[in-house]
């Protein structure tokens, strides 16, 4: 289902990016594969190119008939700074309502062959405040390519939530700052979106109801 999707989706109407991914086990980074986990990435033209793919989509169809569960999440994007694949896909929407407060956060990294060892050696202290923030409403570890590309998609409850984890977590800030000294990264992209529709569940439930 990862490796013959390409041939669907590259003839999609509407669909300008996308990134088919496996995921981690447990929070953030994880080398170790979930194989019951998967995750499109997409970005679209339009809304109704969106609606029209997750209705009337054999693709999607067949994603169906192989799961067990499927959480679809409409965002849109707030800021996005790096690169990936070479250039940076996403642009900031001019549609972003003052009145909803959460935020979803993907940060990926293509890590550099001779720094993986220093970086997977590192991972698990860094991640250790995700697990305490009461902000925090879900993430996974996801990526195109085990060890070497990885993302991680996170659900915040609000951009305080957030920066929390980003400026006061201890293990957060060393893993930051070791980023810089070590040069771990070949390609890196932080970005942060307006999370609007949710649709489907994830864990027996829809994470955000509401929306």
């Amino acid at each position: 289902m990862m490796q013959f999707a390409h041939s669907d989706l590259v003839k999609t109407p509407g669909l300008s990016f996308y990134k088919l991914m496996g995921s981690g086990k447990g929070l953030g980074f994880n080398p170790l594969p979930d194989w019951s986990v998967y995750s499109l990435l997409q970005i679209w033209e339009s809304e109704a190119d969106a609606d029209a793919f997750f209705k009337e989509s054999l693709l999607i169809k067949k994603y169906q008939d192989h799961t067990s569960e499927l959480w679809t999440l409409y965002m849109k994007n707030i800021s996005a700074a790096g690169l990936w694949s070479g250039g940076n896909p996403f642009k900031k929407s001019d549609s972003l309502s003052d009145n909803n407060p959460l935020i979803a956060v993907i940060t990926r990294a293509t890590i550099k062959i001779k720094k993986l060892p220093h970086f997977w050696k590192y991972v698990p202290t860094s991640h250790k405040s995700l697990s305490n923030n009461k902000g925090l409403i879900y993430t996974k570890g996801i990526g195109e390519i085990p060890i070497i590309q990885m993302a991680t998609f996170s659900l915040w409850k609000d951009l305080a939530s957030v920066k929390q984890f980003a400026y006061q977590s201890k293990e957060h800030q060393v893993a930051i700052k070791k980023t810089r000294a070590l040069d771990w990264y070949k390609e890196e992209l932080f970005s942060r979106f307006q999370p609007y529709k949710s649709i489907g569940t994830w864990e027996g439930k829809n994470p955000l109801p509401h929306l």
